[in-house]
Order: C-alpha cells, then structure tokens, then sequence
C-alpha cells in the first residue's frame, strides 16, 4: 500500500509518501510544496492544489492521511492554513482517494510513544523507523512522514474511524 502524509499549510505543506508492505516501510519520497510570499493567495492555492495533483498523478497513492490542523492564536494564519487544507483535500477527492485525518497528539502517540513528544522526539523517531541516514528536513516534510507511519499503524478494523467524512 502506498500512502501519501500531508502536512497541511498554505505557505509551505509538507508531503511524505510510503510504501507499507507487511510492517516494513519504503520511503518513496518526501519534500514540501512551497509557495511564495510574493504571490496573490489565489495564485498559491493553485500552486498547492496543482502540486498535491501532480504527486497523486506521480505516485498513485491508495491512502492518503492529513494531520488534523489544531488552534492557532492568529485567525488570518487559520484561515489560510485551512484554505490551503481545503485544496489539497480537494486535489485528493478529485482522485477519488479515501482520506484520513490524525491529530498531532495521535501522530506524535504513534510515531513517539508519547503523545507529548516535541518535534525533535518526533524527526528522530522518523529517521529512526524509516531508516534514513538524516533527519527529513524541512520540519513539514517530517510531520507529513509521521502522518503517513500514523495511518500505516491505524490499518486494520477501526480504520474507518479515521476517515474524513
């Protein structure tokens, strides 16, 4: 099974795709879909929604699993934190892809152990179940890969619980 992690964000998402076969992990591939800050929001919605098309297309998920977005102090940044979600749930639909959605305390329980875990407990973890030789870099780009390990741990009877409805 092959399942695309996505860090939701409007200015940079993260992505992480996995391959999961029998309890073991392929890293296929992970990065961040950037937009610049020089660009319209509209225009950056499209290059999110474009680039999350163009990884469906490349890859073909069968999976994919978003981190839920939690509070933010700054309703502007919300906003468009869940904008940028929107499209790149849509670019998902479109594919017609079942989506899952995990908390950050479900990701960081599942990659850590700890559902308190900092960023740096949950980069090392990544690195370490995922066998990479350096911790993903940037941030979003490992948030996503611990998405995907969250939804590969969550496979089985109660996954549908998870899914986005």
């Amino acid at each position: 099974m092959v399942i695309l992690g996505i860090d939701p964000g409007y200015a940079i998402l993260g992505y992480g795709l996995l391959k999961y076969d029998r309890g073991a992990f392929t890293v296929l591939d992970y990065g961040v879909i950037e937009t610049k800050a020089d660009r319209t929001f509209p225009e950056r919605l499209e290059i999110l929604h474009r680039g999350m098309t163009m990884l469906i297309e490349k890859y073909k998920p069968d999976h994919i699993a978003f981190e839920e977005l939690f509070f933010y102090h700054n309703a502007k940044t919300a906003i468009q934190v869940a904008a940028g979600r929107g499209v790149a749930l849509l670019a998902a639909q479109q594919a017609g892809l079942p989506l899952y959605e995990y908390t950050p305390m479900q990701i960081k329980l599942s990659v850590t152990g700890d559902g308190h875990a900092d960023k740096l407990q949950v980069q090392t973890m990544v690195k370490l179940l995922l066998k990479l030789s350096t911790v993903p870099k940037p941030d979003d780009a490992a948030d996503a890969l611990g998405a995907a390990i969250c939804h590969a741990s969550a496979i089985g009877p109660s996954l549908e619980e998870y899914r986005i409805k």
